[in-house]
């Protein structure tokens, strides 16, 4: 793929519905664990490690073709305790599979479910554009780090600089997460996410779908 396609796949204008999504910040923020850039950066350490970690490892598989997309969405749902959280994949994926089918109307996407895993349709879109796998995995650890750091910057009012700063000093991470997720499928979650998700469901008037 090319470098162009893949800035615009891990841009987060792209239209999958990502905006409406924080990963977790707002009830993070609500709760005191997110409160200025320090915590935002741990925050977002914590979820590249974990949530980027599993969702780009799912992802790389079904790109390498070592991982059919119905075992896929298997895989995904078992990785991903909270019911919330896996709602919110599938909102995501849903969107990307829209978008992926007028792109690449040639792809191959009979394999692919009506509300798919972020991470399954990232990894189909993966084979129908000739990507490799770190390519993807790559994309896929950058949006998970970038949605919910542009939350936190909306949720704060924090100095947009200060955040792209220290989204930039995680750059290592998300490139060392990206190579990880192609050697092997990774088996772990965050408690923290998980109760945060669960938690963002019960508010009255969320900001943010998730």
């Amino acid at each position: 793929m090319s470098l162009a396609m893949l800035l615009t796949l891990a841009d987060s204008r792209l239209p999958i519905g990502g905006h409406v999504h924080s990963g977790g910040v707002e009830e993070a923020v609500s709760s005191g664990v997110v409160r200025d850039v320090a915590t935002v950066e741990l925050y977002l350490r914590r979820r590249i490690r974990t949530s980027g970690a599993v969702a780009a490892s799912l992802a790389a598989a079904v790109c390498a073709g070592t991982l059919e997309p119905d075992r896929a969405e298997l895989e995904a749902d078992a990785r991903t305790p909270s019911p919330s959280a896996r709602t919110a994949s599938r909102a995501q994926g849903r969107g990307l599979l829209r978008l992926a089918k007028q792109v690449w109307p040639q792809g191959d996407w009979t394999g692919v479910g009506a509300r798919p895993h972020l991470s399954t349709v990232f990894g189909v879109v993966g084979v129908v554009s000739g990507s490799a796998p770190e390519e993807i995995a790559g994309v896929v650890v950058y949006t998970t780090m970038t949605g919910a750091a542009t939350a936190a910057q909306r949720l704060l009012a924090l100095d947009p600089a200060a955040v792209a700063a220290c989204t930039i000093r995680l750059a290592e991470v998300c490139d060392r997460t990206a190579q990880e997720a192609t050697k092997a499928m990774i088996s772990l979650s965050d408690p923290l996410q998980d109760v945060l998700a669960e938690r963002h469901i019960k508010r009255a008037m969320p900001l943010f779908a998730s």
